[in-house]
Parts: C-alpha cells; structure tokens; sequence
C-alpha cells in the first residue's frame, strides 16, 4: 500500500516539470561604467532582476519589458530586448514548495527611472556593478551571468 501511495502520488509530485519565467537585466553606462539594476522581492527581500511568468499576448521580450517596468519603474532607451542568457532556480510558491523554473533573460538598455510605477513603495531599487551585483543575488547561474554581464553586453548588437 505504501509503495503504491509513493509511486503514484507521492513521487509525480515532487517530479513536477520545470516551471519558465522571463527576467529583465536592465542596464546603464555611467561615464563608460556598466551597471545593473536589481530589485528586492516581494517576501524575502533577495536581490534579484525583475522578472515574471508568461503573459498572454506578449513575447518574451514584450514580458521583459513589463516587468521591469512593474517592478522597477524602468523606462527603456529604444530598440528590442535581446536574449542574453538563462539561469535556473527553485522558485518557492504558496506553501513553500520549491520549483525548478528556467529563466530566459533579456537586455533592456534603460534610459530613466520613473518614480510612480506599479510596485513602487513595495521593493528597493539599486544600481550595482557586475560584480556587486553578482555578490548580492543567491542564484549561483544568475551570479555567473552577470559576473559575465560586460562581454555579453558588449557583443554587436548592443
């Protein structure tokens, strides 16, 4: 009987499949010196990119640019969000269950910040370097992303 419980109802959960969010590396060169906006969650305060789930009628570009305007009040400097890399988490949902979610991570050259956005009051916002910012999120493929954030911004279409 237990065996039963355990492969067939105990087991699949834990197998769940991967869940998939779209983050926001929102970004500025000041006097030549690249930085990088991070945000704080909404519970635990962590430092990490504006990021969301998949929203109907917007690519992943498009959900990008939401979020980081959501979250962070970021108003873009033109041209499309590009693809620059993905990371992977266990994201904790109601209950503090842990999900594996991947990450698509998109550029978004940031020309201001407004100060009244959706989620203003509700999380801090900070420009760091690469690497201040690489020490100040958790996620270890997320610090190697943006420990790289120089040379993957620098590329041809940037």
């Amino acid at each position: 009987m237990f065996n039963t419980i355990w492969s067939q109802f105990i087991q699949p959960i834990l197998r769940r499949p991967s869940r998939y969010q779209v983050a926001a590396l929102c970004f500025r060169r000041d006097r030549d010196k690249l930085e990088i906006l991070l945000v704080t969650s909404l519970e635990t305060r962590r430092w990490i990119l504006p990021k969301g789930w998949p929203k109907t009628g917007f690519d992943a570009g498009g959900v990008a640019l939401e979020e980081a305007w959501e979250e962070a009040g970021v108003k873009p400097r033109g041209g499309k969000p590009g693809w620059i890399g993905q990371y992977r988490y266990d994201k904790r949902l109601r209950g503090g269950i842990p999900v594996p979610t991947n990450v698509d991570v998109y550029s978004i050259e940031t020309e201001l910040l407004y100060d009244v956005y959706p989620e203003a009051g509700k999380r801090e916002r900070r420009w760091m370097t690469p690497r201040d910012a690489a020490d100040a999120v958790e996620e270890p493929e997320l610090k190697r992303l943006l420990s790289d954030a120089e040379a993957l911004l620098s590329g041809p279409s940037r």
